[in-house]
């Protein structure tokens, strides 16, 4: 069994949470992979076998991502690329996707056990067009989120199936997963979704009107989106990690993808109660 390491060591405990994160896995005889350019910080743990994102991701048997949800974001990509499980061990603020907290890392033994239980969480494709044709394509498992700089307001139209479905003049908008639901759409105003369901979640953002609400949309609608903007200084981004420009003569197309994230629940944590702990009460 191996098992890739994915932490950011941007976040304070990420380091200390790693390395014993590694002496562990490697006390249970599973083996350890971690990317190049941490070759520094595991230096004194030989047992680590070191390589690319791509190639620890296709090798391993199970991802862990240690940091924040930033960090599950950016494992998610290889781990949904490869269809590996992905644990999340929360040393970040929030780590609301995280089944684990640092002084938890005795659970670590349920992965060689089995003991643990996965959800597939649903994800969605933005494709960028021009001209008829698909010029990039990018896969989210948050949101994409559609806005201009400085919060300047711009008309949006949304369809599907070639019909009007909503046109809003906001700030921007945001496309959610449910896993989605609880982040930058929650803040937005939109309402909280049961990870485990089907659906496309649109919220926009401070919408100049009284009317404008959240709309959910089933799994299987393809949605466009076009904006009026009268100097194209509109851009689109994907978890947060991603922008391009979207210009008035292209459109974006949001659909369910055909990935989906594996991820891991090893203590059993119920959906709600991480809502309790982590949202209702405020963060220290």
């Amino acid at each position: 069994m191996k098992i890739a390491v994915m932490p950011n060591f941007g976040k304070l405990h990420a380091l200390r949470t790693a390395l014993e994160c590694c002496d562990i896995l490697n006390s249970l005889g599973i083996g350890v992979l971690a990317e190049n350019r941490f070759k520094n910080e595991f230096e004194d743990k030989r047992f680590v076998t070191l390589g690319t994102a791509e190639e620890i991701a296709a090798e391993c048997d199970i991802i862990i991502a240690i940091g924040g949800d930033g960090t599950i974001l950016t494992a998610s990509v290889q781990a949904s690329a490869n269809n590996k499980p992905l644990l999340g061990i929360n040393t970040g603020r929030l780590g609301f996707m995280a089944s684990m907290e640092r002084d938890e890392l005795e659970s670590l033994v349920k992965l060689k056990t089995g003991d643990y239980c996965t959800e597939d969480r649903m994800m969605l494709d933005a494709s960028l067009v021009r001209d008829g044709k698909t010029v990039s394509s990018h896969t989210a498992l948050n949101d994409v989120v559609i806005a201009r700089p400085y919060s300047k307001i711009t008309d949006y139209e949304i369809f599907t199936d070639g019909i009007a479905v909503s046109s809003m003049r906001s700030d921007g908008m945001v496309f959610a997963t449910p896993t989605g639901s609880t982040a930058y759409a929650l803040s937005a105003g939109g309402p909280i979704l049961e990870p485990e369901t089907e659906c496309i979640q649109l919220t926009p953002i401070c919408p100049h009107s009284l009317f404008s609400r959240t709309m959910v949309f089933k799994s299987e609608r393809v949605l466009e989106v076009r904006h009026y903007s009268d100097d194209d200084s509109v851009y689109f981004s994907v978890d947060g990690k991603f922008s391009c420009a979207l210009t008035r003569d292209e459109r974006l197309i949001i659909k369910k993808s055909e990935k989906k994230l594996r991820l891991i629940d090893i203590k059993g944590h119920s959906f709600f109660g991480a809502v309790n702990s982590k949202l209702m009460n405020p963060i220290k």
